[in-house]
């Protein structure tokens, strides 16, 4: 990504942003702002998810492909069970 863009402030004190930036941001964008000596940084304040959101989202992703069956889990949790540790 290319980080590198040059804002300028108006006479009125409002940033200038170049249109590669405007692009990526709409109304109601909300933004931190962090003053570092000579740098302010903005850092995207990204709204909490709630719970109806969060369950699209793992739907969205699907399936792990990797997933253990349950009788791969149950071999596992044997083979554990059979370690000296466990054997008290």
């Amino acid at each position: 990504m290319d980080t590198d863009n040059i804002v300028s402030i108006t006479t009125d004190g409002k940033l200038e942003l170049p249109p590669k930036i405007q692009r990526q941001i709409k109304p109601g964008d909300r933004y931190k702002v962090s003053i570092r000596e000579d740098s302010i940084i903005l850092e995207k304040v990204q709204p909490p998810l709630d719970l109806n959101d969060w369950f699209r989202r793992i739907e969205e992703l699907g399936l792990d492909p990797n997933q253990p069956s349950l009788q791969e889990i149950s071999e596992m949790v044997k083979e554990v069970r059979r370690e000296p540790k466990f054997n008290k």
